[in-house]
């Protein structure tokens, strides 16, 4: 079987994409690549909406990038399925035109709308015409791929029965980062990494930082965005935090799996309490020990394998990481724990077995 994975994704700033056509190569598919980045990440494309102004740049970007697309699928021999990839709203549409009857897998990891909201773009207007994009690319996609349950179950019903849930995982390269750094015996070496968006709940985060001034625990605050300017103010009495740029994604495992600690997302909003974010796979796979927010979709996804603290309660994220400051011997427990259960789930191979037996059927059809 042959899939061809389309659009204007990104895997260096979205990895989601590449970890599913990791893992049906490994499953024997012949997995080839028609993308051309468009460069936009998710806030500069939100922002448009706040700025209709800048909008005739995207469509400008975007056909750009389409006819790149366009002039690669026609070299193309005829897959058996095509993935568009996350962020693919457009590109659906672009597929289903190019592809008229090969099934069509949309990896619609977060709609557009949710995404708006958690971007604080939910007024009316706005809200709903993300709500019009999210179902015009619904509606185009043979095979709808989420990331768990809880997104699964706030589709439109109309769409359910055609959608599937894909655990995020973490890409075989966080896999090979584990043990190449030898473990803390001074402070806790805690790091985060991310795009300080609400749902990442930094400014708790800075909270935590703030209470955890003068203990045994140095942290690495890893990217840029949103929530940014709040979070360094909050975390402000705490000198031993070292505030970092992003770095290039291939040295990003290797970084990380040189802390003792990942944390994860503490917000509060309905996009939080239904995600298991990239960084919590990826961290587990990197040999860290887990630090998150206990929500429904985390706690089922990692168990006893992390330390949970309530959304949004940075006295507890704090509690939480001066006590593996103190036990390293649980330190040591939740480090082992997380990479085996990222070993035996969070492969690339594991997570893509429902999508590999919805396209195995043979009953899928465009």
């Amino acid at each position: 079987m042959r899939a061809l994975f389309f659009g204007t994704y990104d895997t260096s700033m979205h990895p989601r994409i590449g970890i599913i056509a990791e893992g049906l190569s490994a499953a024997g598919l012949d997995v080839a690549e028609c993308n051309a980045p468009l460069g936009l990440d998710t806030a500069a494309r939100v922002d448009m909406l706040a700025r209709p102004w800048r909008v005739p740049a995207l469509v400008g970007r975007l056909a750009s990038r389409w006819m790149t697309l366009a002039r690669a699928a026609r070299r193309q021999p005829r897959p058996d399925v095509v993935v568009v990839g996350y962020l693919g709203h457009f590109d659906v549409h672009l597929a289903r035109a190019l592809f008229r009857r090969t099934p069509i897998v949309l990896d619609h990891l977060v709609g557009a709308s949710d995404t708006g909201r958690d971007r604080r773009l939910d007024d009316g207007p706005r809200q709903a015409i993300l709500r019009l994009i999210d179902s015009a690319a619904l509606r185009s996609a043979d095979v709808i791929v989420v990331d768990t349950d809880e997104h699964l179950a706030v589709l439109p019903a109309r769409h359910r029965a055609r959608a599937i849930v894909v655990p995020v995982g973490a890409p075989s390269a966080w896999l090979a980062a584990a043990g190449q750094h030898a473990a803390s015996d001074g402070a806790l070496r805690v790091v985060f990494y991310g795009l300080y968006t609400p749902l990442q709940g930094t400014p708790v985060v800075g909270a935590a930082l703030a209470k955890l001034a003068g203990s045994p625990v140095e942290t690495t605050m890893i990217g840029n965005g949103q929530d940014l300017a709040e979070t360094r103010t909050a975390a402000a009495a705490n000198t031993a935090v070292s505030w970092r740029d992003w770095v290039p994604s291939a040295e990003l495992p290797s970084i990380v799996a040189g802390h003792d600690v990942c944390l994860g997302i503490f917000g509060t909003g309905e996009k939080a309490l239904r995600v298991v974010p990239n960084k919590v796979f990826q961290g587990a796979a990197a040999g860290c020990a887990i630090v998150t927010s206990d929500t429904a979709p985390q706690r089922r996804a990692l168990g006893d394998a992390a330390l949970l603290v309530p959304p949004g309660d940075g006295e507890a994220l704090a509690a939480a990481l001066l006590r593996l400051a103190d036990d390293r011997a649980e330190l040591a427990r939740l480090r082992r724990a997380a990479r085996e259960l990222a070993v035996a789930e969070f492969a690339p191979a594991q997570v893509v077995a429902q999508l590999l037996r919805r396209i195995g059927q043979g009953g899928v059809q465009a």
